[in-house]
């Protein structure tokens, strides 16, 4: 084996860590801080602000399908670096809409551009330096994205209110093409066999360690037709879906309790929970583990949390804080594990082509999930909104029911050989 310190994998890992931060930080985190400040600024209908939020994430799941034939005709860091200009005038047409379509036109440019730097991108980038740790590379890079929406929702929203939208987006737009566009030159550019190292820092010339036998390749549309791919997409879809719908109301449900302030630790509290429920999957889960199963696991969890928020009926603030810590756990999962699945479950050179297939599966359907919850919760009548927690663990019950529908598949088409990545 050779030394942690010599093998580049964990620069790419730690370069990953950071593309992530700009790509979930402005554009998954952003649009809400975008949403508010357009608002302040023109007399827009809620409905049609709020939809260009959607077309956000609805193109941005149609670009993220087609990433892969993205990557094999222009390659991984001029994909990554057009992504970063895309985003970054997204962002400034946001800042300096004078018109709802022109909201639009900026919607389309950084929803394309966010997902070159998101869950499937980063997923890209490390697959080729690691197979048995990838669990351990992924949860590391992937908690970027859960460290991206602590610093930069936070920074947005104090330079709009500062220096005004339009100054504070040229200025984080122009650092991250900056940042991003080096990295991708200086890293990302890199190889393990233009380097000359092999998956895992092991010895150059090393037999790569087999992750499965017998998945058989998924060519054309015939991955859209196996069972294991449809389990796994709508597992991913309905957890997302979930999550995205509570976390979006989840702040204003906390106020009446905990306050504003304390809400708004609350939430960071969650993304913390995110952060150390990835990373303890990531480096301890066996390589023997059924990574189906540590997903329902970890979705359980969450449903846990949900059935606390019931049981705290608004008003009961330890509760509420034990709600957030469990339901916090599995955000950062919900994302890292369907990669990892994928990469146990199908043939080396489907892995690529399925990641981005799920990943624009679960945006396109987490795009409508605020709204989805938000007519769940104008039907509540009483200050606890028991509903919206209900119906968060219900959906999530159903992404753990898809799973395990999966698993019959799993075995029959991939059994294990050797030590899984």
């Amino acid at each position: 084996m050779a030394s942690s310190r010599t093998f580049y994998g964990w620069r790419v890992v730690a370069a990953a860590f950071v593309l992530a931060m700009f790509g979930w930080g402005f554009g998954f985190y952003g649009p809400p801080v975008f949403l508010h400040a357009v608002q302040r600024s023109h007399d827009w209908p809620l409905a049609v602000v709020s939809g260009a939020v959607t077309v956000h994430f609805l193109f941005g799941a149609l670009v993220v399908a087609n990433l892969p034939r993205l990557y094999r005709r222009l390659g991984v860091p001029a994909v990554t670096m057009a992504g970063a200009v895309a985003l970054a005038l997204g962002m400034l047409g946001w800042a300096s809409a004078q018109a709802p379509w022109q909201l639009f036109a900026a919607a389309l440019l950084s929803g394309a551009g966010w997902v070159a730097m998101g869950a499937a991108a980063v997923n890209a980038i490390i697959a080729p330096w690691f197979v048995r740790a990838r669990p351990a590379a992924l949860a590391t890079a992937y908690n970027g994205a859960s460290v991206g929406g602590i610093l930069f929702a936070p920074l947005l929203a104090a330079g709009i209110a500062r220096f005004g939208f339009p100054a504070t987006a040229a200025l984080f737009g122009a650092v991250m093409v900056i940042v991003v566009c080096w990295l991708a030159h200086r890293v990302f550019a890199r190889s393990p066999e233009a380097m000359g190292q092999a998956p895992d820092g092991d010895a150059p010339g090393a037999p790569a360690p087999p992750v499965v036998a017998g998945a058989r390749p998924l060519p054309g549309r015939q991955v859209w037709r196996d069972r294991g791919f449809l389990t796994l997409a709508a597992g991913m879809a309905l957890g997302l879906f979930a999550q995205a719908g509570l976390l979006a109301h989840l702040f204003s449900l906390l106020v009446p309790a905990l306050g504003a302030e304390t809400a708004g630790l609350a939430m960071g509290l969650a993304t913390a929970a995110a952060i150390g429920g990835r990373t303890l999957v990531g480096w301890l889960m066996p390589a023997c583990a059924d990574r189906r199963l540590v997903a329902c696991a970890s979705y359980g969890v969450q449903i846990a949390g949900s059935l606390v928020f019931v049981a705290a009926a608004g008003s009961s603030i330890p509760l509420l804080l034990l709600g957030v810590v469990l339901f916090g756990a599995g955000i950062g999962n919900a994302t890292s594990l369907p990669p990892l699945i994928a990469q146990v479950e199908f043939a080396k050179e489907d892995v690529g082509r399925v990641v981005a297939l799920v990943v624009a599966v679960g945006q396109a359907t987490y795009a409508f999930a605020p709204l989805a919850f938000g007519l769940v919760r104008t039907a509540v009548t009483d200050g606890a909104a028991p509903q919206v927690f209900v119906a968060a663990a219900t959906v999530q019950a159903l992404a753990i029911a898809a799973f395990l529908l999966g698993r019959p598949c799993r075995t029959r088409r991939a059994s294990p050989a050797g030590m899984p990545g």
